[in-house]
């Protein structure tokens, strides 16, 4: 755990006791901090009350409080601010995040910080390991994982590697990433930062403070990236390096014909197949390596020894994660796959799929994914969502309804059975939020693994 000392002998506020805010709560008061805890959910007050104070701050004189430490999950700007937040606010209280907190109480650290819509939590993940196999000391974690600050301490020689979603960037102020890394950006959240032009905001704060002796790693892939790419290299406030899975990228890193491809000092040299890497099947994944390339070559570590770590990556868990093999059949578990966005990178990597969907949709639903339904065999849906996915798939692909995610993976294996379907993968990629069945996406992918787990030990639902 890291203990932040700035606050010692001062009150700070924490709202949002979630992982992120019981690490904050204990890293303030191990430096000295006077706490003042408090959460909405009566349930979460209740369980961290045993451990501080819990009391409700609005009623507090605000100008004594030295700050207000807000989870990321808390609106303070869009829709509109929750009432503490205005409170804070209006009494001119320093409202910020934990990864804040993190940089003033670990100045001397290196900082690398992974945004974008989609593939962050990979390329963090990718990025940690790649650095651990060449030796180098490194905390992971962020909006991935572990939370900031329940990493452990780190001196200058030691790498902080940080998912950072948008919510987590509109908090920090002094934080100034030694690595920064972009990697895509599409609609998503807009009610949080009160549409499209505020959520880019969001993201671009990573590059916030950054130097000549720092680097911008941006996906080029997309046209809004594309775009802040040229902006940062016609202004030259840092060293820009593109990465691209569609086309050479002059100076950066990038994908053609199946081989990762390092340009970043001359001439493009042919770094690692990609089909060697395993665990990052399909082209958003290649972007995920260029990412992870790029940056620890900017750590100085060589190519070949980057090369080895990126075969050896185990993957992350609830993306596209392996779960089984079952008679020839595999189970594929990508329930961190809340959106279109991110299920279609998922479709795009099989061709034989026998689908599960549904939870609580997101604007647009699955209507993105039409180009790719000739890849499904049967869909299974489950969820709030199962009438209108219904709808979108009605006679195009063939659907069962069945309401939950049990019901789903049974008759499923019972498909795959009957149609004597080796080599298809069985593919639980929902393209919708958990939270009508299961308090999350991991909830959702740890009971879609002991489903499989069933299957295997019962031999199937034939046995």
């Amino acid at each position: 755990m890291v203990v932040v000392r700035n606050f010692a002998g001062r009150p700070v506020a924490i709202l949002g006791l979630a992982r992120s805010g019981r690490a904050a709560a204990h890293a303030l008061a191990a430096g000295g901090a006077e706490i003042v805890a408090w959460d909405d959910n009566p349930a979460v007050r209740d369980a961290f009350a045993g451990e501080f104070p819990v009391r409700d701050p609005i009623n507090l004189d605000w100008r004594d409080l030295a700050a207000l430490v807000l989870s990321p999950g808390i609106p303070h700007s869009f829709p509109a601010p929750h009432p503490i937040v205005a409170r804070a606010r209006a009494a001119g209280t320093e409202i910020i995040g934990d990864l804040e907190l993190l940089a003033r109480a670990q100045p001397q650290a290196r900082y690398v910080g992974i945004t974008g819509t989609n593939g962050k939590s990979t390329t963090t993940a990718l990025i940690g390991h790649i650095l651990h196999e060449a030796g180098r000391v490194a905390e992971v974690g962020g909006n991935l994982g572990t939370p900031a600050l329940a990493l452990a301490p780190l001196d200058a020689d030691g790498a902080y590697v940080l998912e950072c979603s948008s919510y987590q960037l509109e908090l920090v102020t002094s934080l100034k990433f030694d690595i920064a890394v972009l990697l895509n950006v599409t609609p998503d959240h807009l009610d949080r930062h009160g549409g499209m032009e505020g959520y880019i905001e969001a993201k671009r704060h990573i590059f916030d403070r950054q130097g000549r002796e720092d680097s911008a790693i941006i996906g080029i892939d997309d046209a809004i990236c594309c775009g802040i790419c040229e902006e940062m290299r016609r202004t030259g406030h840092q060293r820009v390096v593109p990465i691209s899975v569609r086309e050479a990228a002059l100076g950066g890193v990038y994908v053609a014909d199946g081989w990762l491809m390092d340009a970043l000092d001359g001439a493009p040299a042919r770094i690692l197949d990609l089909a060697e890497a395993e665990r990052l099947p399909g082209a958003h994944n290649w972007q995920n390596a260029a990412a992870g390339y790029a940056v620890a070559r900017r750590f100085g570590i060589a190519p070949e020894v980057v090369a080895a770590a990126i075969r050896s990556f185990p993957g992350l868990a609830h993306r596209q994660e392996l779960v089984d093999t079952i008679d020839g059949v595999r189970y594929i578990n990508d329930s961190k796959a809340t959106n279109a966005d991110a299920t279609e990178k998922a479709l795009t990597c099989y061709e034989a799929i026998y689908w599960i969907a549904g939870g609580l949709a997101k604007a647009g639903g699955i209507v993105p994914l039409a180009p790719h339904f000739e890849r499904l065999r049967h869909t299974f849906l489950i969820g709030n969502a199962t009438e209108e996915f219904a709808a979108t798939l009605d006679g195009k692909v063939p659907f069962t309804r069945c309401s939950d995610l049990a019901t789903a993976v049974k008759a499923a294996a019972e498909r795959v059975r009957v149609e004597a379907a080796q080599g298809a993968v069985v593919l639980l990629s929902p393209a919708c939020a958990s939270f009508d069945q299961f308090a999350n996406f991991e909830a959702r992918g740890d009971a879609f693994r002991q489903l499989v787990a069933e299957l295997r030990r019962g031999g199937g639902p034939a046995a």
